[in-house]
């Protein structure tokens, strides 16, 4: 968003609106991403308590620098104060860290919520994408390529604060009534797109795109309050589904939420009940002409993002096998396509023409089957007209110049005064 002046509109409540109204603490901590032009749109005016974090969508992981939109600025917010006490420390380890403080000084007696909005992995600034502390990328000096084994450390920052936050949940007694949610927003930026050594492999595509590389997430749910553990979830789960999830788990009544596009999937994730979930509209983007939408097995997608160029499949400089000594679980998550049909680049060409994938079957969608499935392409095009004939269209004013940083004393901050 940058120097755009728009963000979530001011009408949707949300989450942490929500959970107060059951009597919860809601804090925050990392990337906002919402809109800041003005002080309303920003995270304390949104229902949370406290906040600790930046507003844009990224930011050097040392010095806190966001480049957007030309414009280079310090991001980096106690609450709506700006904190210079981090600059040179490692932003992974210090959200870490304030989300340990946080934990250890909650009250135990009131429920909490927790966002906590990573940095990593995501790419820094242009200039430097990838940082990690040496001490992380050290332990992986058999990956010869060094952005890759960059990238590695980074990953293993992230998993040692999963650790260490879980850590302290148990240590403080609030572990044995929390559920843990490790959740993602898109695939990873494979093959040095954004400057990124991600891999979603054996997967198609790649973050941006709407193939299963660029919409398949890495998530896990963890909790002493689930029925079962230890497996891998197959039925269909989407980012919506958490709102009504969780506010339901919490003791709400999601009747009081109405319009929503989530279900409750806790008995699916507990118990293994059917996900009630059966479609997943992947987007419809009328700017770009680009859409897909899943419905049970079948998923059509139309349009070409980048005109086709992140289309392939992207293998990472180095593959880790999973040897047979492995967990059960991780080895039931693997993914595994066969051998790439000699057709597979050419059979779908989705800017000329729909394309039709089983993705249960084929879900690294080398196979177009539209020319075999007219009626079942025809079903899932009709479907797609009639999420679009609800559609709101987009909208992305202008950048504005009086968001320059350099008109706030070199920091990203509101710019406009509502009425």
């Amino acid at each position: 968003m940058g120097a755009s002046p728009w963000g979530l509109p001011l009408n949707q409540t949300i989450f942490p609106q929500y959970l107060n109204a059951l009597g919860y603490s809601s804090h925050m901590i990392g990337k906002w991403h919402l809109g800041f032009f003005a002080w309303p749109y920003t995270p304390t005016y949104r229902g949370f308590e406290s906040y600790y974090g930046y507003y844009n969508g990224k930011e050097d992981y040392y010095n806190h620098m966001t480049l957007e939109d030309e414009y280079m600025g310090y991001d980096l917010r106690d609450g709506v104060n700006v904190t210079y006490s981090m600059n040179g420390k490692y932003t992974t380890e210090v959200f870490t860290s304030k989300a340990e403080t946080l934990i250890r000084q909650h009250n135990p007696n009131k429920p909490l919520f927790l966002y906590l909005a990573h940095l990593a992995v995501h790419s820094a600034n242009p200039s430097k994408p990838l940082e990690a502390p040496s001490k992380y990328v050290n332990r992986f000096m058999h990956i010869k390529d060094k952005n890759r084994r960059t990238f590695a450390g980074m990953v293993a920052a992230l998993d040692d604060s999963v650790g260490n936050i879980t850590k302290t949940l148990k240590a403080t007694g609030l572990y044995d009534n929390s559920i843990i949610i490790f959740t993602s927003d898109n695939g990873g930026p494979a093959a040095g797109f954004n400057k990124n050594h991600a891999s979603n492999w054996p997967l198609r595509g790649l973050k941006n795109t709407l193939w299963e590389g660029g919409i398949r997430a890495a998530g896990f749910i963890h909790s002493p309050l689930l029925a079962r553990s230890g497996v891998v979830l197959q039925d269909l789960v989407h980012v919506c589904d958490w709102l009504p999830t969780i506010y339901a788990v919490a003791g709400g009544n999601i009747t009081d939420m109405p319009g929503l596009d989530g279900y409750n999937i806790w008995e699916t994730l507990s118990k293994g009940v059917p996900s009630p979930r059966t479609e997943i509209l992947h987007n419809i983007d009328p700017i770009l002409n680009i859409a897909a939408l899943r419905v049970g097995n079948y998923k059509v997608i139309l349009g070409e993002s980048y005109h086709g160029k992140w289309d392939g499949w992207y293998k990472p400089e180095q593959v880790t096998q999973v040897s047979s000594t492995e967990s059960l679980v991780l080895r039931e998550s693997v993914v595994d396509c066969g051998e790439k049909p000699a057709n597979a680049s050419t059979n779908c060409k989705p800017a000329k023409y729909p394309c039709l994938f089983d993705i249960n079957n084929d879900p690294c969608e080398y196979n177009n089957i539209a020319a075999q499935h007219p009626e079942i392409l025809k079903d899932l095009l009709l479907k797609l007209d009639n999420y679009n004939s609800t559609s709101i269209p987009p909208w992305f004013p202008p950048n504005d110049p009086q968001a320059d940083p350099k008109l706030h004393g070199g920091v990203w901050s509101p710019w406009i005064d509502l009425p």
